[in-house]
């Protein structure tokens, strides 16, 4: 038998379906005859979704509010939907409000929006420290999860500079030696951090890091970077895989051959870049995992349950593809 929804309640009651959404989640404005009727359909419909009966109890609210920035870019986005999948699963609802986490008055109207409403807890997709900030003076009593710091307490080791130690090991197996690397936005964690792990195992193999770069995240930043790029460099990592798609049809026009001159690898593994021509060496991290992790901890900081038990989420991985290669002498790149 199919399971009952939240309209159906409603239909059965003869109310709207946000009378019913406003019952479940403790409102208490509701008129008692009102009331009475929602309950009556819930029972008779045997409508008890994903802990419905524990809201119906203890009159918490099952909304949390979400803070995104960026989520136009495929990792805030795929935390995202990872974050929305873990909720809906749990019975919880989210109200997004969208953001300039790089702008302080955007942030704090973001959450004037999402603190104007009855929520059980506040989930930031805090990529910057001006989000970060934003967050610890405004003094908010419930909990609260961020993917800057909150994911980092699955492991012992730094998912987030773990992805720039991957391509530099990488590119220093395929015997690089004369290597650059192009970061996102310096007011970005991640892209620091991606920076601080790459540069870290560079020295440790011995490459030379001749050249460095700043993009935006966009194909046009690595477009815009390949133009600058020094001949002797015959590597190039950058902090995600957008940028490295632009530049690499950026050293296409400058006659320059990918991986035979230049070996390129990105971050991120985005869906379009095992598709790319060469495909895009990559590292893989798993941002939906990190999205239903921090998500579950935020849950069970609400429930009271213990954190330990929340699953964590995969390490980043390297997905070797066609765009970089061995070393090649100068000569053989002629």
């Amino acid at each position: 038998m199919k399971r009952a929804t939240i309209y159906d309640v409603a239909r059965h009651a003869g109310v709207s379906h946000q009378t019913v959404t406003r019952y479940l989640n403790g409102f208490e404005g509701i008129r008692p005859a009102t009331r009475e009727k929602v309950q009556a359909a819930l029972d008779e419909l045997n409508y008890r979704p994903n802990g419905a009966a524990r809201w119906l109890r203890s009159r918490q609210s099952n909304r949390i509010g979400i803070l995104a920035h960026r989520m136009e870019l495929s990792g805030p986005g795929r935390i995202v939907a990872g974050a929305t999948t873990a909720a809906r699963s749990r019975g919880f609802v989210l109200d997004i409000a969208s953001m300039d986490g790089e702008d302080q008055v955007s942030v704090d109207e973001a959450l004037d929006v999402i603190m104007e409403h009855q929520i059980a807890g506040v989930f930031a997709t805090a990529q910057t420290d001006v989000v970060r900030a934003a967050i610890e003076n405004r003094g908010i009593d419930i909990p609260i999860a961020m993917d800057s710091a909150e994911g980092l307490s699955s492991t012992s080791v730094n998912p987030r500079s773990l992805p720039g130690k991957l391509a530099a090991a990488h590119l220093a197996d395929l015997g690089h030696t004369r290597v650059a690397f192009v970061n996102g936005p310096p007011v970005w964690i991640a892209a620091n951090q991606r920076r601080e792990g790459f540069v870290e195992v560079a020295a440790e193999r011995r490459m030379d890091i001749v050249w460095e770069g700043e993009g935006d995240w966009s194909a046009e930043s690595g477009y815009r970077a390949a133009r600058e790029l020094p001949e002797e460099v015959t590597a190039v990592a950058l902090a995600n895989d957008s940028m490295a798609i632009g530049l690499i049809y950026g050293l296409a026009e400058r006659g320059i051959r990918v991986p035979d001159d230049v070996s390129v690898i990105g971050m991120d593994d985005a869906p379009e870049a095992r598709f790319h021509l060469p495909p895009l060496s990559t590292v893989r991290l798993d941002f939906e995992g990190e999205g239903a992790y921090l998500m579950n901890t935020l849950i069970a900081k609400i429930e009271g349950d213990d954190l330990s038990t929340v699953p964590g989420y995969r390490l980043p991985e390297l997905e070797v593809r066609g765009s970089t290669g061995a070393v090649r002498t100068a000569e053989a790149r002629r």
